[in-house]
C-alpha cells in the first residue's frame, strides 16, 4: 500500500479515471475544491446566522472574537467552504435577514469556475518611448514581428501607439493614429486578421475604430470604458473589451497609489464598468487587474495572489505583467532586459490562479512555458 497526497487541476477528470460514474464524480469534485472567502464589513447578525448554517453542514465561519456578543455594527469574516458547501448555503440564505440574500448571490459566483484555454497576447508598441525597447517596431519592421508572433503561437497581437509608462507624454490623437495607420493598413491588405486576432491598445476614438476597420477585434482600454464613445464602437463593430483598472492616469498613477481594500476596490470597479458595458449592448469582456497601473508593489502581489476571485465575474481574466518594474522591486538591480524569468514565475502563477490570456513581449518562451505546465497540469 501506498499513501500520498494528490494535487490534481481536473477534480472532475481525476475522478473519473478513478472509475467512478460521471455523475459521481461531478459530486466528488465540488467536496473537494476548498474556497476561502472574505466578506467585509458584513452585518453582525448575519455573521451568526451564516456560522451556525455553515457549521450545520460541515463548513466554517471565522469571525472576530465578540461577535456572537453583537460588540459591533459590522465584521469581518472568513468562510471556508466546498463548491458543494456554497451551493447549499447559497440557498438558504436567500431566505435570511441582515443583507445574506445579497451575499447567496455572491456566494453562487464562486461555483463551478471554468478555466478557459490559455491564450498569448503578444506586444507590439509603435511609438518610440515604450518601457521595454524590445517590443518597438514600425513599418515593414512591425509587419516582420507581427509574423514572427504568430508563428511563435501568439493568439492576440496587442498593438498601441502610445506609451502608458508612468510619467509618460500625453499624445495627441492625430499623431496616434499617424503612427498605427500604417500598420493597421498593412494588417488589412494582407488580411492578416485571418491568421491571428488583433487588439488595438487605445482609449482614442478615432485609433480605434481605425483599427476595427482594418480587422482588429478587441479594444484594449486602460481607462476601462471611462469614454462612453469607446462603448459606443465596441457595440458598433461588435468587438470585445479589456476593463483594465487603473488609479489615476498614466501621468499620475504611481504618485502615492493609496486604497482601504485593493481587492475590494478592484471588485467594485469592475462591478460597475461591466454594467456601463452592458448598458451599450457589450457582450465580450476581458478583466485585467492591471498590475503596475496606480499600485504599489504590496499591491500588485496582493492583486496576483488573489486573482482567482475575478473569475467571479464569468468573464476571461487577462494579466500582463510582462517585464515590469514590481521585478526589480522584488529582485534588485533587474534591468527591464533582464526580466524574463520574473515575468514568466508571475504568468505562470497566474494561470494557476485563473488568468487565461497572458498579455506579454516574449511569444516564444511564453509558448513553450505554458505548454509544459499544461503538460505536467493534465498527466
Amino acid at each position: 500500500m501506498k499513501i500520498y497526497r494528490v494535487n490534481p487541476s481536473n477534480l472532475e477528470d481525476f475522478y473519473t479515471s478513478l472509475g467512478t460514474e460521471v455523475a459521481g464524480a461531478k459530486i466528488l469534485a465540488s467536496k473537494s475544491k476548498i474556497n476561502t472567502i472574505m466578506i467585509k464589513a458584513l452585518h453582525t447578525g448575519a455573521a451568526n446566522i451564516l456560522k451556525q448554517d455553515a457549521l450545520s453542514i460541515g463548513a466554517d465561519l471565522a469571525v472576530p472574537r465578540g461577535t456572537i456578543l453583537n460588540e459591533t455594527p459590522t465584521v469581518d469574516v472568513v468562510l471556508i467552504a466546498s463548491d458543494k458547501h456554497l451551493k447549499v448555503l447559497a440557498k438558504k440564505e436567500l431566505s435570511q435577514p441582515f443583507g445574506l440574500k445579497k451575499v447567496a448571490h455572491e456566494l453562487e459566483s464562486f461555483i463551478n469556475q471554468k478555466q478557459p484555454k490559455t491564450k498569448i497576447m503578444g506586444i507590439l508598441n509603435a511609438n518610440d518611448d515604450s518601457f521595454f525597447e524590445g517590443s518597438r517596431f514600425l513599418g515593414d519592421d512591425a509587419i516582420a514581428k507581427i509574423e514572427e508572433m504568430i508563428e511563435n503561437g501568439a493568439d492576440i497581437i496587442d498593438i498601441g501607439a502610445v506609451s502608458t509608462r508612468p510619467n509618460s507624454a500625453i499624445v495627441e490623437a492625430d499623431e496616434e493614429l499617424s503612427r498605427i495607420k500604417p500598420i493597421c493598413d498593412a494588417i488589412k491588405g494582407k488580411k492578416l486578421y485571418e491568421k491571428v486576432i488583433f487588439s488595438v491598445d487605445s482609449f482614442t476614438p478615432s485609433v480605434i475604430e481605425y483599427a476595427l476597420q482594418s480587422g482588429f477585434t478587441i479594444i484594449n482600454d486602460i481607462t476601462g470604458l471611462e469614454n462612453d464613445e469607446v462603448c459606443l464602437l465596441a457595440k458598433k463593430y461588435d468587438a470585445s473589451v479589456v476593463i483594465m483598472h487603473m488609479q489615476g492616469t498614466p501621468q499620475t498613477m504611481q504618485k502615492n497609489p493609496t486604497y482601504e481594500d485593493v481587492i475590494a476596490e478592484v471588485d467594485e470597479f469592475f462591478n460597475q464598468r461591466i454594467e456601463k458595458a452592458k448598458s451599450f449592448g457589450i457582450k465580450d469582456i476581458i478583466l485585467d487587474v492591471g498590475i503596475g497601473f496606480g499600485k504599489t508593489l504590496e499591491h500588485n502581489l496582493l492583486l496576483l495572489q488573489n486573482l482567482e476571485h475575478f473569475r467571479r465575474f464569468g468573464y476571461e481574466v487577462l494579466l500582463g505583467a510582462s517585464r515590469k518594474s514590481l521585478i526589480e522591486m522584488i529582485v534588485p538591480n533587474t534591468p527591464t532586459s533582464e526580466r524574463l524569468s520574473g515575468t514568466l514565475a508571475i504568468h505562470l502563477d497566474g494561470i494557476k490562479k485563473g488568468a487565461s490570456i497572458i498579455r506579454c513581449h516574449d511569444v516564444k518562451e511564453h509558448f513553450a512555458a505554458i505548454k509544459v505546465q499544461e503538460a505536467i497540469n493534465n498527466i
